[in-house]
């Protein structure tokens, strides 16, 4: 394919390029060009764009992908195995752009792609919902989420009550699930996800978790009134949530990382010895192989201050990486 392709081009080639990678894992960057029609400097501008993409808040969910060496490595988050859940609306829109994505170029209908448009389409047919082309009654994994997540309502009332909650919450930016205890103090909508602002008992502070996340929630018998005002308007996601942070200190050629990557703030560092012009970075990370990757990519014009924990995931991808190279 040559010439200039618009916005929607490169999603419809995304839809059909991206469930063929995230099932093969890792693939020749020449094979991937070569099967999907393109030249490998648009499969490495289009897999770059897919890098900084996610659900909201965008940092904890974003699709683990990296072009190096000449070889593609795609991973898959636990997002993507847990069941998908769409209101009716986003279900149609994908269902729409998937079948368009399937007529490009390397669509396979009975690939991954094919095979998770089938499960869609027949998912809108058991919500009541016609379409074309139900062929498939194998739903799972996929349901239409046709109303808010289950524990809101519980959410709302513990709102009302000042009542401390005990929940299972999944955080997908470690893939880990915690117990935890905190006291719902305001429950909003944000991007088509619902969240709950809540004073919590671990951080000792005012915290915003997304609702779908919460797997059970439990009155533990407390009340709590709130202290002064009730929180208004929820403050930006990335200075909440149980996403961990990254101070990398970078200099001029790197400092274009501000611009594509969502982060805290950036300081001029006061560190000694270091030049004019660098900056002190806070990030959000999206995991330890997104942060090793980055820092490997910007090479000398970039230095990890903390976490120090993170430091081996960064050596040792970095001595992966030189090994290739010697090969």
């Amino acid at each position: 394919m040559s010439g200039p392709r618009n916005a929607e081009d490169r999603l419809r080639r995304l839809l059909v390029m991206l469930p063929y990678l995230m099932e093969a894992g890792e693939v020749p960057l020449s094979e991937v060009a070569e099967r999907f029609d393109m030249t490998e400097a648009q499969v490495t501008n289009d897999l770059e764009l897919v890098a900084m993409c996610g659900l909201p808040p965008y940092v904890d969910e974003m699709i683990d992908v990296f072009v190096d060496d000449g070889m593609v490595f795609v991973g898959v988050p636990r997002l993507f195995t847990r069941s998908l859940r769409l209101t009716a609306p986003e279900a149609f829109s994908l269902l729409a752009a998937g079948r368009a994505a399937l007529e490009l170029p390397g669509g396979d209908a009975t690939g991954p792609l094919g095979r998770g448009l089938a499960k869609l389409a027949a998912a809108l047919g058991a919500a009541g919902i016609d379409t074309a082309s139900a062929g498939s009654d194998d739903t799972a994994g996929v349901a239409i989420d046709l109303s808010r997540p289950e524990l809101t309502d519980q959410i709302i009332d513990a709102v009302a009550a000042h009542a401390e909650l005990a929940v299972t919450y999944y955080t997908p930016a470690r893939d880990a699930v915690s117990e935890r205890t905190f006291v719902p103090r305001h429950v909003f909508v944000e991007a088509g996800n619902w969240y709950v602002r809540a004073d919590d008992a671990r951080s000792g502070e005012l915290r915003t978790f997304r609702i779908d996340r919460i797997e059970q929630a439990a009155p533990t018998g407390r009340t709590v009134p709130p202290e002064g005002d009730a929180p208004g308007e929820p403050q930006p996601f990335f200075t909440d949530v149980d996403v961990p942070r990254a101070l990398v200190r970078v200099g001029p050629d790197a400092q274009w990382i501000i611009d594509r990557y969502p982060i805290d703030r950036a300081d001029p560092t006061t560190a000694r010895g270091v030049p004019n012009g660098w900056l002190d970075v806070t990030l959000p990370v999206a995991s330890e192989r997104w942060l090793a990757r980055l820092l490997v990519r910007l090479g000398p014009d970039a230095v990890l201050v903390e976490p120090d924990e993170l430091r081996p995931a960064v050596t040792s991808l970095a001595q992966r990486m030189l090994a290739r190279y010697a090969d």
